[in-house]
């Protein structure tokens, strides 16, 4: 079978697909372009995207009879593809569970003490020459142990994260889930407007049309001036405009997050904000989980070949 890797990956995970399929490498960090998008449809047996490159309805429509059978996605989140679309045209689409979980999570705790303790504006000052040394109310930040934290989606993620916060900070937990879920520790789930009145408040739901702008200005105006706002989800969940309202009335005290509505672009409102921390999209950025990850969508693309269930399916 015919493989397109339509960006580079973990050399391990390279060999082990190449071992197995006729692979072409995309060996370039940019998404697909649209052209190439109809074009791996035409050309490949399987296909194994990531982030950005978008295999929406319009694609699957001017290619009615693709060679493509299956998209092994690169990542957890999928809603750069139309799975309905796929679907359709008899494409099926898995993704790569469970080995993102603990490194976002990770990410997520980094953003919360990142921006409440005011790390990167410290760093910064320093890496500027302008520090002048310590004094007793210099760069006073946000005390985060024994605070409550609202997590939107309680997933893996979502409740890894809540985890992090409970037993590694002593944090009340509160959670909004669209559906209802237990936790197997001190949490309680609530209501949206109740989750975003936490003083910090966390992002971990999928993307995709059903979550998108779910943080908007409405949510966004049930936090507590002194709340911090952290994003580790997909982007276009927030409304960024509403966010940059909120920060820049000091509707809330800041934001710390890894992903962006119009990824890789960040406005400059955001840049020039002392009290937002920016991530350039690291969630999962570890050799060895980015090893698991492909190594998870190779087994999909293997099963395929095989003739065996796909580990991953998306179901529809």
């Amino acid at each position: 079978m015919r493989l397109l890797v339509t960006r580079r990956l973990p050399d391990r995970v390279i060999e082990a697909a190449a071992a197995r399929f006729d692979l072409v490498l995309r060996d370039r960090t940019s998404p697909l372009s649209a052209e190439e998008l109809r074009d791996s449809l035409r050309d490949f047996d399987v296909i194994l995207p990531t982030l950005g490159d978008r295999y929406q309805a319009d694609v699957f429509a001017d290619v009615p009879k693709p060679r493509a059978r299956l998209l092994a996605n690169f990542g957890v989140g999928y809603n750069h593809i139309d799975v309905a679309a796929a679907r359709a045209a008899g494409l099926a689409v898995t993704n790569t569970p469970g080995a993102v979980t603990d490194a976002t999570a990770d990410i997520a705790l980094a953003l919360i003490l990142m921006t409440a303790r005011r790390l990167g504006e410290g760093e910064r000052m320093v890496r500027a020459g302008k520090w002048e040394g310590w004094h007793p109310v210099q760069m006073l930040g946000a005390h985060v142990t024994g605070k409550t934290v609202g997590i939107l989606g309680f997933g893996r993620i979502g409740k890894a994260i809540a985890r992090r916060c409970h037993f590694g900070f002593g944090m009340q937990v509160v959670y909004h889930n669209r559906s209802t879920v237990a936790a197997d520790f001190p949490a309680r789930q609530v209501d949206m407007a109740t989750a975003m009145a936490a003083d910090v408040v966390v992002a971990a739901v999928p993307g995709g049309p059903a979550t998108r702008h779910l943080v908007d200005a409405r949510a966004l105006a049930a936090m507590k001036r002194t709340g911090i706002f952290v994003n580790i989800s997909r982007g276009d969940v927030v409304d960024e405009a509403a966010l940059i309202e909120a920060l820049q009335a000091g509707r809330i005290a800041g934001a710390g997050l890894d992903v962006y509505e119009f990824e890789p672009e960040v406005p400059a409102a955001l840049r020039a904000m002392e009290n937002v921390t920016l991530l350039p999209h690291l969630g999962t950025a570890c050799l060895e989980v980015r090893e698991a990850m492909g190594m998870m969508a190779v087994d999909n693309l293997i099963a395929f070949a095989e003739g065996r269930d796909l580990p991953n399916l998306i179901a529809p």
